[in-house]
């Protein structure tokens, strides 16, 4: 698989944020934070092993850490639902959350995950609604919020942890409405077809990027994250407390119109 810069396709990117060896949220909070605490529980239901909160210290400084956590092997991964939260994974994520803001701590959110859980449980306890809490609630959060796609960003079980000051992405994650495969199988009845679908979709980095959709493409590794996770990791710090420095220094009623401008700029096309 070709993978440097120059030519890598978008479907080749969809692969390599795909990567079964690529580093998780556990693998970036154990290189990047200290006295990492994490908090259980939606406190209405259960707590859901697909996303990782809690509370630890980024050079000294006391924040929250909120993000997806995929599986290494067939047991970790039916134990994290490949990733895929349920309602109480986003309503626990947005507790976790609110008491950031409650304590004044800036909040850092890794997303990596192919979508919300479609199953029907999660449908019956809510999960349209609590993605849609997640957004409207994200969007006034007095403190510094900073989002990192650095896996696959998939549908609205993305964007429910990815309201932010500052949206980056790593050089091969992807972020996209659909998968390339489901947009194929729509489009011309054919999951085949998923690399045509993926230039299509214009969900690299890159692609994003030129749209203003996000604010910055983090470096990986040379080969991809996976060849790497400690130089992985230092990329990530970099732009972590480059935009965490940049999101701190506007007022809270600065940052909060800037947030919101941000949210409802999505899916604009065109100049009119």
């Amino acid at each position: 698989m070709p993978v440097g810069t120059e030519t890598t396709t978008a479907f080749e990117r969809v692969q390599l944020a795909r990567h079964p060896d690529r580093p998780y949220t556990l693998d970036f909070i154990e290189r990047l934070f200290d006295e990492f605490v994490e908090l259980h529980g939606d406190r209405r239901f259960a707590d859901d092993p697909a996303i990782i909160c809690g509370s630890a210290r980024f050079h000294g400084l006391p924040i929250v850490v909120v993000g997806h956590q995929k599986g290494r092997d067939t047991k970790q991964r039916s134990y994290r639902n490949f990733g895929m939260p349920k309602p109480e994974g986003y309503r626990k994520a947005l507790r976790v959350m609110k008491l950031a803001e409650k304590f004044g701590r800036p909040i850092f959110s890794l997303i990596d995950t192919p979508g919300a859980y479609p199953g029907i449980d999660a449908e019956e306890r809510g999960q349209a609604e609590a993605i849609a809490f997640n957004l409207r609630e994200m969007a006034k959060l007095k403190v510094p919020v900073i989002v990192t796609v650095i896996g696959e960003g998939g549908s609205g079980g993305a964007l429910a942890i990815g309201v932010g000051d500052q949206v980056m992405m790593l050089e091969n994650s992807i972020y996209s409405v659909i998968s390339p495969e489901g947009c194929a199988a729509i489009l011309w009845k054919d999951a085949k077809l998923a690399e045509q679908a993926a230039t299509g979709l214009r969900l690299t980095a890159q692609d994003l990027f030129a749209e203003n959709i996000i604010d910055k493409i983090i470096k990986e590794p040379p080969g991809g994250a996976h060849n790497d996770y400690d130089q992985a990791a230092r990329y990530l710090d970099a732009a972590l407390s480059e935009r965490l420095a940049q999101a701190v220094s506007y007022s809270q009623e600065e940052r909060l119109t800037r947030r919101y401008k941000k949210l409802r700029a999505f899916g604009r096309w065109g100049t009119a």
